[in-house]
């Protein structure tokens, strides 16, 4: 065969000069292992391979035979040429290292292993899957798996994988789908979904135990590919988090988005994961936290993940607000509003001037509601749908429409469907004319009713995507306007960085941490270290009784279970009884402990008391923790994780989001808590975790909130804090 020169139709200049192009856009591939016994991985790929059309150089290794199928074969690998772009390992786990290091010396580019028993299978496997990475390495070749299904490039008809995969080309003028999965399976599942569904995809990427190579490798591939708009992804764990959050960014700002289903949230997931690819999982809550913070599109089944993936490719703009419902069934009504409230979908009423011009095309028995229930009327009046679709379209409060219609057979659907596809030529010819096409989802109530294909391929060339059910219509339009929302708001407020602060290692007792507290601008009580019962009595009537006595020591954390904490002295007899109390207390609990001294702090007015942390994760960086102190925190898990850089209103809406957050806005009588206060310390503490890469963790418990315009004018007052750090500064 010719060999082919693919180009990159973004620049205009050939593909194929990359180590990663050499692997995607292979410009000559071998297949070590070929076979002609068809179900053979070598067989299956030959065959994927001829079925596609592949224009490149293709040369067969098998030490007993000559040809296969009217290729030649070679009988081992020091017999290819210099220089091949990708080779496929169709062999057993065995003797991949020996051909490993047979293909460096030939120089090839790039190798799929498709073996499995490597670091998924124990100590050996993981030593052997090591030795792949150091091979790789030395020799600057990109290795897709082991344990692998391989890849499929839909744009250049490259096909290498066992699992049989149909020739469906994507244009070179066309952008699709590209899926990056580290299940193999998966991405076989992905590619039949989406393709029944009429999406394009530009590549299948199984990257299995990622021995050399890893999704975040294929992500800023796909960043910079002109045929790809969306990515999809199955992922268990992500070897680089910060890269992939770097990515992220990198795909937002050229308009890319990244779906992303992610096993792991239950532990026997994550145990699961660490048999199936090798992976290790991290904490779930934290990887959720900060990719959805920097605009991945978090699904939770692999529904929602093609279902998803469908709107953001058919939709040339995302849903901003609210989504009106059109149907056929007053029950259906009903139930469409009960499911939107539980999954966040806002269902707005009309806009006065709709409400009215809707009023005046639709029979009195039915009102313009959102939902609305057009009853059975469409069916002797199949004109209605055309009256109201582009009226409702027009409602400035909705940035969707759901279209759930009864279907029931051929003769009904015939009926409805021309009127109701003339209604959205309509609304399309709204939108040249100056209006918004806003997006528009068709979904059948009755899955498995009997309708002409040419319907549905119809909608979905007007860029309608059509769905065997209203529910899954709704909930997939609720993630991404959810996404969409997320995507709009602003993060532009002023970050004041903490000047002079200095750290010891290690974990830094009460009084330290509060010093550093107070340097970043969060509110603390007035106070300072006594080293004598004279000095805390001077202490004490300078600031003010009653006061507060806290023993200091790095290795005195839990202060009251030693009886370090003596409250509520109200003179300095009072001070000079509790630091007797409290020296005698500790002696006994913990001989020998030596304090660096006694905090003396004006005792806190009472509040409702949150607990706010931080926490440096080793993978994924900083991330931030509040919810209710005490009980509620530890019975109820009423608690949130948020990224370090929100803003105070992101984080007031957040806190107002906990289980127990009517007790912010007053309940049951009891006043309106200052809520922006307590947003206040934590969008500093994110700050400080920004700003001082050393900050292990940080534990503030209690932040107590009071009625705005509370003691001496302050909301709200970190009681409480520890800080672990990692170094010096």
């Amino acid at each position: 065969m010719d060999s082919t020169v693919f180009t990159d139709l973004s620049t205009g200049t050939p593909r194929g000069t990359s180590a990663m192009d050499r692997l995607l856009c292979p410009r000559s591939v071998a297949i070590v292992g070929a076979s002609p016994t068809l179900g053979s991985l070598g067989a299956s790929v030959l065959g994927n391979l001829k079925r596609a059309g592949y224009m490149g150089d293709l040369y067969l290794v098998n030490p007993k035979r000559t040809e296969i199928l009217g290729h030649a074969c070679l009988a081992s690998v020091d017999a290819l040429p210099v220089g091949v772009d990708c080779a496929v390992l169709a062999i057993p786990r065995a003797g991949v290292p020996e051909a490993l290091q047979a293909l460096a010396r030939r120089k090839v580019g790039s190798v799929i292993i498709f073996s499995a028993g490597f670091a998924e299978s124990g100590d050996a496997g993981r030593a052997e899957q090591e030795e792949i990475a150091s091979i790789a390495h030395k020799h600057d070749m990109i290795i897709l798996g082991p344990n692998c299904l391989g890849m499929v490039n839909y744009v250049e008809n490259v096909a290498l994988t066992f699992v049989v995969t149909p020739a469906v080309q994507l244009a070179k003028d066309q952008q699709g789908i590209a899926i990056v999965s580290q299940s193999g399976a998966m991405a076989a599942v992905l590619i039949v979904s989406l393709s029944a569904r009429r999406l394009g995809v530009s590549f299948s990427i199984s990257t299995g135990n990622e021995a050399a190579s890893g999704v975040e490798d294929y992500i800023e591939y796909m960043i910079d590919d002109p045929n790809t708009r969306v990515i999809t992804m199955i992922v268990e764990q992500f070897r680089n988090p910060r890269r992939f959050l770097a990515l992220v960014q990198r795909a937002t700002k050229v308009g890319k988005q990244i779906v992303l289903l992610h096993p792991g949230s239950s532990r026997a997931a994550r145990d699961s994961a660490a048999t199936h690819t090798g992976a290790m999982a991290g904490d779930y809550k934290v990887m959720l936290t900060k990719v959805k913070h920097e605009g991945v599109v978090v699904v939770d089944t692999l529904e929602q993940l093609v279902d998803v993936s469908e709107l953001l490719m058919r939709f040339p703009s995302m849903p901003q607000g609210g989504a009106a419902v059109l149907t056929e069934s007053g029950a259906f009504k009903a139930l469409t509003l009960d499911y939107c409230e539980r999954i966040g979908l806002q269902l707005p009423a009309f806009t006065d001037s709709v409400d009215a011009a809707l009023r005046a095309v639709l029979p009195d028995f039915i009102p313009p509601t959102n939902p609305m229930d057009l009853t059975a009327q469409a069916l002797v009046d199949p004109d209605l749908y055309r009256r109201t679709l582009p009226l409702i379209s027009n409602d400035e409060r909705f940035g969707s429409l759901v279209l759930a219609i009864i279907l029931t057979d051929e003769t009904t659907s015939g009926i409805k469907f021309p009127p109701i596809l003339d209604a959205i030529r309509l609304v399309r010819e709204q939108a040249t004319q100056g209006a918004t096409f806003k997006p528009i989802l068709f979904a059948g109530m009755d899955e498995g009713a009997q309708i002409l294909p040419e319907y549905v391929d119809e909608l979905r060339s007007m860029g309608v995507p059509f769905f065997p059910s209203p529910e899954r219509a709704l909930k997939a339009l609720s993630i991404v306007t959810a996404w969409s929302v997320d995507r709009a708001r602003s993060r532009t407020e002023e970050k004041i960085l903490p000047n002079g602060v200095r750290l010891s290692a290690g974990v830094l007792p009460e009084y330290q941490s509060k010093e550093v507290l107070q340097a970043a601008g969060i509110p603390v009580p007035q106070g300072a270290l006594a080293r004598s019962v004279e000095e805390a009595q001077s202490i004490a009537a300078r600031i003010g009784f009653p006061v507060v006595l806290k023993a200091q020591s790095a290795e005195l954390s839990h202060k009251s279970d030693a009886g370090g904490v003596v409250l509520n002295l109200k003179d300095a007899e009072a001070v000079a009884s509790g630091w007797q109390t409290m020296h005698a207390a500790i002696a006994k609990a913990l001989p020998g402990l030596v304090l660096d001294g006694v905090l003396v702090e004006q005792m806190g007015a009472q509040g409702t008391e949150l607990i706010v942390g931080a926490r440096n994760d080793k993978d994924w960086g900083p991330v931030l923790l509040v919810g209710f102190g005490g009980v509620l925190a530890e019975a109820l898990q009423d608690v949130r994780l948020l990224p370090p850089d929100l803003s105070v209103a992101e984080i007031v809406a957040e806190l107002h989001l906990l289980k127990s957050a009517a007790l912010l806005r007053g309940f049951r009588g009891s006043p309106v808590l200052d809520v922006e206060a307590a947003a206040g310390i934590v969008a500093k503490l994110g700050t400080l975790m920004l700003s001082v890469n050393s900050i292990d963790e940080v534990d503030i418990n209690p932040v107590v909130v009071y009625p705005k315009g509370g003691p001496d004018g302050r909301g709200a007052i970190a009681l409480d804090a520890l800080i672990v750090t990692r170094i010096t500064d």
